[in-house]
């Protein structure tokens, strides 16, 4: 049985490589849907239609109109990488305006097993606000991949989005959303 898994991003340098990481859920035997913030969306405006090929589902950014079908499966897992530090902010404040947040905002209440993985640098990390919400979130049953064993923040300008741990996000993805049931 195929499981679906909601790859969600937000604007930050790893998003670059959100093709690579598709197509190494697709081959762990996910069924991907892509979400996308609003700006992530943006910086990747020319290679959407070929990440929507590439799932076999629209890349979506924006809510739906009232009325309108839902275009993806129901999600078995979801994923939030790399989610930035006003993502991070937002989902556990619950200000959901932008699609992605207000589909994991719900999905803690409706038990969608739920990964994150932040992706900020030091200085924004220092603020006392990122680690409330990295608590808040965890307390509320999400796999927060941040700090030992997860995503550590660099300095800033001192990126290395090629060093996003990507493969530590599909293999939590895969722990957290194994059935009882079935031993998937």
């Amino acid at each position: 049985m195929t499981r679906t898994l909601y790859l969600f991003c937000s604007a930050a340098p790893p998003v670059f490589d959100v093709a690579k990481v598709i197509e190494a859920a697709q081959a762990r035997g996910w069924d991907v849907c892509l979400g996308l913030t609003p700006t992530a969306a943006r910086w990747l405006q020319s290679s959407l239609d070929g990440l929507a090929a590439l799932t076999g589902h629209p890349v979506r950014s924006e809510y739906k109109l009232p009325g309108e079908p839902d275009v993806w499966p129901k999600a078995d897992v979801i994923v939030f990488a790399p989610s930035t530090f006003n993502s991070v902010n937002e989902w556990a404040l619950g200000l959901t305006t932008k699609f992605v947040v207000g589909v994991v905002a719900e999905g803690i209440g409706k038990g969608i097993p739920t990964v994150a993985m932040p992706c900020v640098n030091a200085a924004y990390a220092q603020h006392p606000a990122f680690e409330r919400s990295v608590e808040t979130l965890r307390a509320a049953g999400v796999t927060v991949l941040y700090g030992e064993g997860g995503f550590v923040p660099n300095e800033p300008g001192q990126g290395r989005p090629s060093e996003y741990p990507w493969e530590l996000a599909l293999d939590a993805a895969t722990a957290v959303g194994r059935r009882p049931d079935s031993g998937v």
